[in-house]
């Protein structure tokens, strides 16, 4: 059997996971909830820049785990697209990287500059460790807690670099909206429990049965801390709250969802409730 046969067809709605275009999309959203939690400003290329980032981190992530796994062994679409197009992706990316260090080098300040470049090394580091040298080492910080603060680090960056920025109000918002991050890596993990386990792959639901549960629960409570946190404070960070409750509570109603609707479909409604701050912006 070939692995166009071992997997279903392609629907529509999966093509921006497959493309790794869900994730850049989410956070350019929340970088302009930050900002706004900030008090800031962002300019054009801040959002371009924070988008080109995030692509080329997922798509080497996958490039990376295409690269390791054999057809027979492919489970998703979105890996056997990394598998197949493997030469295409990486001029693709040589030429956003390419595009985005032009872009930095024209626009950023030093300071933005020298924090890009930790971020750039932190999550290359986390590359490093998590796909080669610690893949399966007993003790390495598990990739949904590394991905939930990476992730909600590299959102709120510019912001927090920008003058005058609310740092004290924007710290609290971004904890708690990288253990929501977190959450959905959790929970898609458990669901893609024997994809992970065919690619070789790692996970707190293949080390720990109850990890859905607990994920479960945890997207359940952050419904009353979101809503508590928002009532205490105001303004953008208030919004900032209730939308991470929102989004919370959504990602349990999709767990709930899921042995329904099936895990592709979960995967791409878990990301797009981290979308709920467009809510906010158009209202």
């Amino acid at each position: 059997m070939t692995d166009d046969a071992a997997l279903p067809p392609v629907r529509w709605w999966q093509w921006p996971t497959i493309l790794s275009l869900d994730a850049p999309v989410v956070a350019v959203v929340w970088q302009e909830q930050f900002a706004r939690v900030a008090q800031v400003q962002l300019h054009g290329w801040h959002r371009l820049l924070l988008a080109l980032s995030v692509w080329l981190i997922y798509a080497a992530d996958r490039w990376i785990e295409g690269h390791r796994l054999t057809p027979e062994k492919v489970k998703t679409h979105r890996h056997r697209f990394y598998m197949r197009h493997r030469k295409a992706v990486l001029i693709t990316g040589l030429l956003i990287a390419t595009t985005g260090l032009a872009t930095a080098a024209a626009t950023l300040t030093a300071r933005e500059w020298i924090a890009g470049l930790a971020g750039c090394l932190t999550v290359s580091t986390y590359l490093l460790s998590h796909q080669w040298l610690h893949r399966h080492h007993p003790r390495r910080v598990p990739k949904e807690i590394c991905v939930g603060l990476l992730f909600a680090g590299g959102c709120a960056l510019a912001p927090a670099l920008r003058p005058g920025a609310a740092g004290i109000a924007l710290a609290p918002v971004a904890l708690l909206f990288a253990l929501l991050a977190g959450l959905n890596c959790v929970l898609i993990s458990a669901w893609e429990r024997q994809i992970d386990r065919s690619h070789g792959q790692t996970s707190l639901a293949l080390k720990h049965h109850q990890t859905r549960d607990l994920g479960r629960r945890l997207a359940w409570m952050l419904i009353p801390l979101g809503a508590i946190l928002g009532l205490l404070d105001g303004g953008a960070a208030r919004e900032a709250f209730f939308c991470i409750a929102l989004g919370g509570g959504l990602l349990g109603v999709v767990d709930q969802l899921e042995p329904r609707i099936g895990r592709r479909a979960a995967r791409v409604l878990a990301d797009a409730v981290l979308l709920t701050p467009l809510m906010a912006f158009v209202l």
